[in-house]
């Protein structure tokens, strides 16, 4: 009788699911609720860290930060649900007074703030797309950090127009041209980061 080896893989360990579903929380539902409290307010509070590293560029009232790398990472390992609700947290506490937005920004009342509305957006569609396998390879990763940037601009960039009074070409040129560089370089190193994460969890 011949035998079958099984190898495993990360694309195989766990259909359906995303990394944060890979930490346990055995034992009952409480455990299972602590831990998921604790990845959303870690998620925010990850979120608010990289939003200090943050650039100002001549020219735009929307700088160059490490928030929305943070976002789409958040999302892609939370998953949808808990992603929404760590960046609504992240958006709540900032709005509210807590300086974790953009070089230690608080409140709603800037030309940007659309964006800090489009990340709760942009981490559940991620999140969505993570379940169904999309960080699990390169290639798929790209396509799910690029529609979760695009998602991002779907809102910003209009917001921006609004609170500034420009057109839409401008905004997109103040809000969006400058950042292109940038965001190929978060996705190739999404493309690294999340694949290489599902490989240590399929050894374990």
């Amino acid at each position: 009788m011949s035998s079958t080896t099984v190898t495993s893989s990360p694309s195989a360990i766990r259909p359906g699911a995303v990394l944060a579903d890979q930490l346990p929380a055995a034992g009952s539902r409480a455990r299972a609720f602590a831990r998921d409290a604790a990845l959303v307010a870690g998620g925010a509070a990850l979120t608010g860290i990289a939003a200090q590293i943050s650039v100002p560029i001549p020219g735009t009232p929307v700088p160059v930060t490490g928030q929305t790398f943070a976002v789409l990472l958040v999302g892609a390992a939370l998953g949808a649900r808990r992603g929404f609700a760590s960046l609504a947290l992240y958006a709540l506490l900032g709005m509210a007074g807590l300086p974790w937005f953009a070089g230690g920004g608080s409140g709603a009342a800037f030309a940007s703030f659309g964006y800090v509305l489009a990340y709760l957006a942009a981490a559940p569609l991620v999140g969505a797309l993570a379940r169904r396998g999309a960080d699990r390879t390169p290639l798929r990763t790209a396509g799910a950090m690029v529609l979760g940037s695009l998602a991002i601009y779907a809102i910003g960039v209009p917001y921006l127009a609004i609170a500034l009074h420009v057109g839409l070409g401008k905004a997109l040129a103040l809000g969006m041209v400058p950042f292109l560089i940038g965001d190929a370089i978060k996705v190739v190193l999404a493309m690294g980061l999340l694949p290489a994460a599902w490989k240590l969890a399929a050894r374990r």
